[in-house]
């Protein structure tokens, strides 16, 4: 074995410990660019311990860094080599979320869209999706419409940054939320938003369904949400109830 594979495998073994561990999270970051708080270190560690559930909601309000928080969890798959990595984001959003991959961990990314799509594909790749070396980041319509590709892939993880476009999942003229849900299937997501719910608790309902669709089979689930979402509504909304406790307070 050669010194630099040598120095390779002791950096590899450094790297690996308890799952979810501050100890295992420190190392895999140990290079990143970013000074974190502490409530961003939580969230990643909240989402990295979660290995029986099918993902996490982080839903941190404007400003608060989600952004980070997933980059946190990126940065440990990549260094697990956990690297087959899909981002769905909003389109003007790709670049940034290149660029801050990119900048303050190091993570190497590609934007697909249909132009580099069908330059892969001339380029003799089939599924260009299939980037192994590099996190690949994607628009909503973009992922609705290559749902196909994107579900014959095994992914390691998938995260959707403005997570409450998906809300409406469970209704039928929600197409596009429907097309990615079930392209990213039973892969480990980590869904974020500022919004989880906004005028009534089916969104949530529509949220959780989308990082485990077996809640959406669970008897009676949807009639006990729909009933409480109409009572909350004759109350007069989220709104209201958050302004009559606030007052009560």
């Amino acid at each position: 074995m050669t010194p630099y594979h040598s120095q390779y495998w002791a950096y590899a073994l450094t790297i690996r410990g308890v799952a979810g561990s501050i100890e295992n999270l420190t190392r895999s970051i140990s290079n990143a660019r970013v000074d974190l708080n502490p409530h961003q270190v939580d969230a990643a560690l909240f989402a990295l311990r979660s290995p029986l559930s099918k993902g996490t909601l982080l839903a941190d309000e404007v400003g608060l860094g989600k952004t980070i928080e997933a980059g946190i969890v990126l940065a440990q798959r990549w260094a697990e080599r956990r690297r087959r990595i899909l981002v769905i984001v909003p389109a003007t959003l790709r670049k940034q979320w290149q660029q801050e991959l990119a900048e303050k961990f190091y993570l190497p990314t590609v934007v697909l869209d249909s132009r580099s799509f069908k330059q892969w594909q001339r380029e003799g790749m089939a599924n260009p999706f299939d980037q192994r070396e590099r996190i690949v980041i994607c628009s909503y319509n973009f992922a609705s419409a290559k749902a196909k590709e994107i579900q014959a892939l095994p992914w390691d993880v998938v995260v959707i940054d403005e997570a409450h476009r998906l809300r409406n999942v469970f209704r039928p003229s929600s197409k596009m939320a429907r097309r990615i849900a079930d392209g990213i299937g039973q892969t480990p997501k980590l869904l974020l938003t500022a919004t989880p719910l906004q005028n009534s608790l089916m969104e949530l309902y529509g949220l959780v369904s989308v990082m485990d669709d077996q809640v959406a089979n669970i008897r009676g689930t949807n009639e006990r949400l729909t009933r409480a979402s109409n009572r909350v509504a004759a109350l007069g909304g989220l709104a209201s109830l958050a302004t009559r406790g606030s007052q009560a307070a």
